[in-house]
């Protein structure tokens, strides 16, 4: 079998079983990728709010990688939080960054107000997300009946409408709502000028036929309307699920979805953008999509809000591409010597560290073998000599761990005969 030169994508290399009949929708190009890292993200009780200066960078880099539309904020909530969101609108519009604003507020027009000002002295659109609690367990303990949601859901809209603004109306808790009362509040929304309905996993509860039976009533509520309404996804991971229900919520029609840098969040999270875009790109829908500062996006986040990534997180935990195992290092290492790097990307690794700004890694441990050690010394443009590649084999059978780049240099020095 010919090998295909580095940079192709050779079919006859890996046989895709994930395309074999392949259930749901095929996700279509246009989606939207909403990102609610400063603000769902900041809900997180285990962060910090980033200062102004991360929180720009973090634009920055959104636009980078592709988002199309970030949620910055509840600029009602506080007069620190109003004055965040207008640095960052301004930053968007001075820059004309290709990222559109979306700010969150209460089905309360004291809540909208903020981001019509906001609006207008930034001078661009700030999209509206309103949101009210609609599942029977939040009315009982809000005392709240239906007729009263929805005229506090019309009078937010109304005056987001009239001032211009694209409107999102947030139904929360919305997988666990009953049908008459989303079809109710869904009719009002769309009778006001909302331009979306956000469907909103807020508890984490739904699986992937919660979304599927969701979502498709939802764009059947849209169609009866004769409108032209998007749908949003909003979800959360309490059940771990948070990312394969925004996947699927992408094949069963919704055209946006949400998530959150390293998947912070309320609770245990959101569904993790990157990883959203790590599978879209994988699935071949971002073809055109540069995403090798994702992992940069990821930091910063992290960097910003105190959190600490996983050393197994996948994409951008330490060990996701590292591998101490002599079988697997020697086949990345024999395809790496055909001179064929895509092979030697993917061949031990499911996603082509490459691909998303990584590489490939090789150290040396307790289940290595010679070509762990020639790999990592020539790496680091040191001739290998049998007796220097036993020596530093020998200091890792013998230990527990992986060996650290000074435990490897001590090795070396004694080798050559100079004191560690």
């Amino acid at each position: 079998m010919a090998i295909a030169a580095s940079g192709n994508r050779p079919t006859e290399l890996i046989y895709d079983w994930n395309e074999v009949g392949r259930v749901g929708r095929v996700i279509p190009e246009n989606i939207g990728f909403f990102d609610e890292t400063l603000r769902d993200g900041l809900q997180n009780p285990s962060v910090a709010d980033p200062n102004i200066e991360s929180k720009l960078k973090l634009l920055h880099l959104m636009a980078k990688i592709g988002i199309q539309i970030a949620d910055v904020g509840l600029p009602g909530s506080s007069q620190r939080a109003f004055e965040d969101v207008l640095r960052m609108c301004r930053e968007v519009a001075d820059n004309n960054l290709p990222l559109r604003i979306a700010c969150a507020g209460r089905t309360v027009v004291s809540d909208i107000t903020p981001m019509i000002e906001i609006s207008q002295r930034a001078g661009i659109p700030v999209e509206i997300y309103a949101f009210i609690g609609s599942s029977p367990i939040r009315q009982l303990a809000e005392a709240w009946d239906v007729e009263l949601i929805a005229q506090r859901s019309a009078a937010a809209i109304d005056a987001g409408v009239k001032a211009g603004l694209p409107v999102a109306y947030v139904t929360e808790d919305t997988t666990r709502s009953r049908p008459e009362v989303l079809a109710t509040l869904f009719k009002v929304a769309i009778d006001h000028g909302a331009t979306r309905l956000c469907l909103c996993d807020t508890v984490g509860h739904a699986t992937p036929d919660g979304v599927r039976n969701l979502i498709n009533f939802t764009r059947a509520i849209v169609a009866g309307a004769g409108a032209s309404v998007g749908i949003d996804w909003h979800g959360h991971n309490d059940r771990g699920l948070a990312l394969e229900n925004a996947i699927w919520a992408l094949q069963f029609g919704a055209d946006r979805v949400h998530g959150t840098a390293l998947g912070i969040g309320e609770r245990v999270g959101n569904a993790a953008m990157e990883l959203i875009l790590l599978n879209m790109k994988l699935l071949g829908l971002l073809e055109h999509q540069d995403l090798t500062h994702l992992l940069e996006y990821c930091t910063t986040a992290a960097q910003a809000v105190g959190w600490e990534v996983p050393i197994n997180y996948p994409l951008v935990g330490r060990d996701a591409f590292r591998t101490a195992t002599g079988v697997h290092a020697a086949a990345i290492i024999k395809a790496e010597s055909k001179g064929d790097s895509w092979m030697a990307d993917r061949i031990y690794s499911g996603v082509p560290a490459g691909m998303f700004g990584r590489k490939q890694e090789i150290c040396v441990g307790y289940m290595s073998g010679a070509s762990n050690v020639n790999y990592w010394l020539r790496q680091r443009k040191i001739e290998p000599s049998k007796e220097l590649v036993d020596a530093i084999l020998a200091k890792a059978k013998a230990t527990d761990h992986i060996l650290s780049e000074e435990e490897i240099q001590a090795v070396i020095e004694l080798h050559r005969g100079r004191p560690a």
